[in-house]
């Protein structure tokens, strides 16, 4: 049985873990919002109408921000629908999704949604039909305290403290020509530096970002980002990407290794922002939101115009596997790689919609197999990311080649001394791991979560929510500074160790 090894040393740093990673998404997307964390006359709604059982699986879950409220909803979405009295909202066609929007939930009810759950709100700005003048004001709405037109009419709509969003997004996929107002890289670009100026004029502690491209394949990447990059720098602070994979749009094995796409399409991107960088002579450099990821079983996707008109649609609602989690945690670890650049992140999405958390209208909510590597990784993942040297067996696939079985990442807490190693098992084989702790005296084995089962294709239902769950067992002692443990096939696990407890 060939063995995989970790070496690491807390000399060798790759950057802080930003809290923002760990982020999530909330659209206006079939179940995602109504019915999802919101169903007044549930059994467990508060007087809001809020999911409270919803909420306590958000918290656990670690998320720490939320992108709102879209998503390609946004390009055609009116913020002033969905705030006010809720009898006077207009009921709109969304041409998204071609749902039907109540917009019984909105801004206000998103921002009280939010404090509940205590994420950071990432709000998102229509520049697919509308543009300058819209997204300055909604700026205004949400972030000056008073005496200003719509301020005020925040503050008349019994919401007196100012919601002081921090993190805003210049649109959404504009790159895609499924997107509403969809634009070419030079007029998104232009858009996007004119409304990122204004509302930067309307408080200028917010943080923007640019939309990227919408998927690593598409026929203008790498050229779009140096476009938009050219127009907007001086106004931005991130530039967004996206990327999903499909597990039946591809070979297993190269779904499983899905994280060398991921790895090397924020390489590109790297690459393509610093050369702006250089071209402008600007000093600043541009870091990542990837502020849509997830497995996504796209191919059995029907597309919108192929649909009815509905009201609140169950689209995309994915039942996830205990090969999809593995994926899902190796997507979290060439995340943290490169956790340098990447600083923002949001899984798309939430609730329902391919999420963590599934709910039934009326009945209970439950967690998916990919909620659990996310849950541990955000629970353990704090202080410092360091460069973990892997040596692997490798595996063949069809996209990619030779790749390595093993993949890890690990983070040290500066603050508790507790050191945190992240790795998965990608091939159909067991893998002993051995682990290098040399560079670490002092430290103790701790706990060992893992995520895995003799049948990686189960899931869990709502018939039966915690068929798959994680396993926590001690690590074995420390040999010598090295520690050994068995990976099993197609698994997921997140390894702890302890600094030793003073005499």
């Amino acid at each position: 049985m060939d063995k995989a090894r970790l070496t690491l040393d807390p000399a060798f740093a790759i950057g802080a873990v930003d809290r923002r990673l760990f982020g999530s998404f909330v659209e206006h997307m079939g179940r995602c919002v109504y019915t999802g964390i919101f169903e007044p006359g549930h059994p467990a709604a508060d007087a809001d109408g809020l999911r409270t059982d919803v909420l306590e699986l958000v918290r656990e879950l670690g998320v720490t921000l939320v992108r709102y409220p879209g998503g390609n909803f946004v390009s055609n979405y009116r913020w002033e629908d969905g705030v006010g009295p809720v009898g006077d909202r207009p009921r709109r066609l969304d041409l998204a999704w071609r749902s039907l929007e109540s917009n019984a939930f909105g801004l206000n009810e998103f921002m009280r949604w939010a404090e509940l759950a205590g994420v950071e709100p990432m709000m998102a700005v229509n520049l697919g039909t509308r543009g300058i003048v819209e997204a300055a004001e909604l700026v205004e709405y949400c972030n000056l305290p008073d005496g200003t037109a719509a301020a005020d009419l925040r503050r008349k709509h019994g919401v007196a403290r100012p919601h002081d969003i921090r993190l805003w997004c210049l649109g959404n996929e504009m790159d895609g020509p499924w997107q509403i107002g969809h634009l070419t890289a030079l007029e998104y670009g232009r858009l996007a530096a004119r409304a990122g100026h204004a509302m930067k004029r309307v408080d200028p502690t917010i943080q923007l970002v640019a939309a990227g491209s919408s998927k690593a394949d598409m026929p203008t990447f790498a050229a779009w980002e140096a476009t938009v990059l050219e127009q907007t720098y001086d106004h931005v602070d991130y530039l967004s990407l996206h990327s999903y994979y499909d597990p039946e749009s591809q070979d297993e094995a190269s779904f499983r290794a899905a994280a060398v796409n991921l790895d090397g399409f924020i390489d590109d991107i790297v690459a393509t922002a610093d050369h702006v960088r250089a071209k402008l002579r600007r000093q600043k450099r541009i870091n990542l939101a990837l502020d849509e990821w997830n497995v996504w079983y796209q191919s059995r996707f029907t597309e919108p115009e192929d649909r009815p008109i509905e009201d609140t649609p169950a689209l995309i609602e994915d039942d996830y596997t205990v090969t999809d989690a593995m994926v899902v945690g190796n997507l979290l670890i060439s995340m943290l790689r490169h956790a340098d650049r990447v600083t923002v992140g949001a899984q798309a999405q939430l609730v329902n919609i391919i999420a963590p958390i599934r709910t039934t209208p009326g009945g209970p909510a439950w967690r998916q197999t990919i909620y659990h590597p996310f849950a541990q990784t955000a629970r353990l993942a704090h202080g410092t990311v360091l460069r973990a040297g892997v040596q692997s067996p490798t595996m063949s696939t069809g996209r990619y080649g030779e790749v390595p079985v093993v993949d890890a990442v690990a983070t040290l807490d500066e603050r508790s001394g507790r050191l945190a190693v992240f790795a998965v098992n990608r091939g159909t084989e067991a893998v002993p791991l051995d682990i290098d702790l040399r560079a670490f005296p002092g430290l103790r084995p701790g706990q060992w979560i893992r995520l895995a089962e003799d049948d990686p294709s189960i899931g869990n239902t709502a018939a039966a929510p915690d068929r798959v769950r994680p396993r926590t067992e001690e690590m074995p002692a420390l040999d010598g500074g090295r520690a050994t443990v068995l990976l099993p096939p197609v698994s997921w696990h997140a390894l702890s160790f302890t600094p030793e407890e003073k005499p």
